[in-house]
C-alpha cells in the first residue's frame, strides 16, 4: 500500500483526507505543522506527500524545497493560494502537481493516481554516512567529528548535488547551470574554488582527496 503523508494544520481536513485515501487502499498519515512533516518524511517510508502551504511554524514552499534536498516522492500541493505566482514558486521549488482550495476527493483520488505512477521503489535515504563526515540532506547540515560544519549556500548546493548523483560523474556544466544559472555554464573557475574549499572543509588530507573527485576536463565526482 502507498504511504501517503498528508501536511494540514486544518484537522477537520486532514481527517476527511485520511479516511478518503484508506478507503481507496492507502496508508495516510497526517501532521499538521512543517518540522513534523520533515521529520516524517525522513523517518517514514513516505512515498506521496500531500502539502498545505499555510502552516503555522512554516511556509509550505520552505518544506519542498528542503525535501527535494534528498528526495524525488511526488509532492502535491493543495493550497488556498490562487495567485499564479504562488503556483510558480510552488513547482519551481520542487512540487509536482498543485490543487487549490476548495477542491474535490475525487480530483485528488485522481491526482494521486498519476502521481503513484511516478512513485520510486526503492527508498531515498535522507541521510549518508562517510568514513569522515556525515551528510544529513533533510536538515542540510555536515557533521564531522562530532560537530556540525559550516557551509555556505553555494557551497552546500554543490554538495547536495554531487551527493545526490554518488558515484556517478557530474558534469562542470551541470554543477554551474543547476548552482549559478545557465550564463555561468563555462565559469569554470568559480567551480574550481569552491571544490577547494568544500575539499579543506570536509576532507582528511585536501591535497589527497577521499570523496571529492575531479574528472580532468569533465567534471566531479563523490564517493562516500
Amino acid at each position: 500500500m502507498t504511504l501517503v503523508l498528508i501536511v494540514e494544520d486544518e484537522a477537520r481536513i486532514a481527517r476527511a483526507m485520511q479516511v478518503t485515501l484508506q478507503a481507496h487502499g492507502y496508508q495516510a498519515l497526517t501532521v499538521g505543522n512543517g518540522a513534523d512533516a520533515l521529520q516524517a518524511a525522513a523517518k517514514q517510508p513516505v512515498e506521496i506527500v500531500v502539502l498545505d502551504l499555510g502552516l503555522p511554524d512554516m511556509d509550505g514552499v520552505e518544506i519542498i524545497r528542503r525535501i527535494r534536498g534528498w528526495s524525488s516522492m511526488p509532492i502535491i500541493v493543495l493550497s488556498a493560494r490562487h495567485a499564479s505566482e504562488d503556483k510558480v514558486e510552488a513547482l519551481d521549488a520542487g512540487a509536482d502537481d498543485y490543487v487549490t482550495k476548495p477542491f474535490g476527493l475525487d480530483e485528488l483520488l485522481a491526482r494521486l493516481r498519476v502521481a503513484s505512477r511516478r512513485v520510486v521503489t526503492e527508498h531515498e535515504e535522507p541521510t549518508l554516512a562517510t568514513m569522515d563526515f556525515m551528510v544529513d540532506l533533510a536538515g542540510k547540515k555536515i557533521i564531522k567529528d562530532g560537530s556540525e560544519v559550516r557551509l555556505t549556500p553555494t557551497e552546500w548546493n554543490i554538495l547536495e548535488l554531487l551527493v545526490r548523483n554518488k558515484g556517478k560523474l557530474v558534469s562542470q556544466q551541470q554543477i554551474l547551470t543547476q548552482v549559478w544559472g545557465q550564463a555561468y555554464a563555462k565559469e569554470t573557475q568559480y567551480l574550481r574554488v569552491y571544490i577547494a574549499q568544500l575539499r579543506r572543509k570536509l576532507e582528511r588530507d585536501p591535497a589527497e582527496p577521499r570523496h571529492l573527485h575531479t574528472e580532468a576536463g569533465m567534471g566531479y565526482r563523490f564517493d562516500p
